[in-house]
Formats: C-alpha cells, structure tokens, sequence
C-alpha cells in the first residue's frame, strides 16, 4: 500500500494528481455526507480516515481510534476501506448483493474495494453503506469481536 506522509487531510489531497484529487474529492464528499454522528475524519495509517474518536472509546488494541472507513489513493488504483461490512458477515453480504444490483464490477479484498476512476464505484451504495453503522452499533460490534 502506498502510505502518504501527510498530516491532514488537505495535504493528503493536495499531493496527488489533479484527475485522482478530483475523485478522492468525490468520494469524500459522499462519506462525509452520510458519516453518522460520532465518527471523525483524520489522518490515519497514511490516507484519510473516518475513526470513532479515542475520546469515545479509548480502549482499542493497537491505542489507535477504531478505524471505521478509509479513502486512499494507491499506486495502480484508489480504494475505500469499509470495516463495518468486514466485521459483520450480514453487512457484507447486504453489501455484495447491493453491489451485484448495481452493474457494477466489484474489486474487493477483505474491506478494500479498488476502482480506477470515481464512475466505477456506485456512489450511491458507498454513501448507504456508510450511513449504515450507528457509532454505538460499531462500538459494540468491536467490542464482541475483542473480548478481552
């Protein structure tokens, strides 16, 4: 993965291309627009991430914010990282039928979807799926996943 150096997220942006600078504008838009309540936006493992704040619960297993999503731009492709349908095998498999619906080629690792340009995600499912996890619902599902 190519890690940026960045320290906000304007930097991140500002250092790439003008053609992937204008996509990861897109999809950051359609995150930030259906980010539920008690997520954060920050910088985290070198791209941009939507984390529940330590100040919400600080307990993790590494001591970093429990990452949420993620937007990156990689050497070959750009990706958005979504930790709510890889944790929950229901939501993943809401999410893969969703995306079949929607026409669309998926190119998906565990929470990684790769796509080369903005038209090949369907944006609409990617805001959805971010919306769909409540703050305290993925608390709770990290939390069983890490008893302790």
């Amino acid at each position: 993965m190519v890690s940026s150096q960045a320290q906000t997220v304007d930097e991140y942006l500002a250092e790439l291309s003008p053609a992937r600078r204008e996509a990861m504008i897109a999809l950051r838009e359609v995150v930030l627009r259906n980010l539920p309540d008690g997520y954060a936006e920050c910088m985290q493992y070198g791209m941009i991430g939507y984390v529940v704040p330590l100040e919400r619960h600080p307990v993790t297993y590494n001591g970093q914010p429990l990452a949420y999503a993620g937007i990156a731009s990689q050497k070959n492709y750009m990706s958005i990282y979504l930790m709510g349908v890889y944790a929950d095998a229901e939501a993943s498999n809401w999410f893969h039928e969703r995306y079949k619906i929607s026409g669309k080629t998926l190119n998906m690792g565990k929470s990684c979807v790769r796509f080369k340009k903005p038209e090949d995600l369907p944006l609409d499912l990617i805001g959805e799926t971010i919306a769909r996890t409540p703050v305290d619902q993925f608390i709770t599902r990290y939390e069983t996943l890490h008893k302790r």
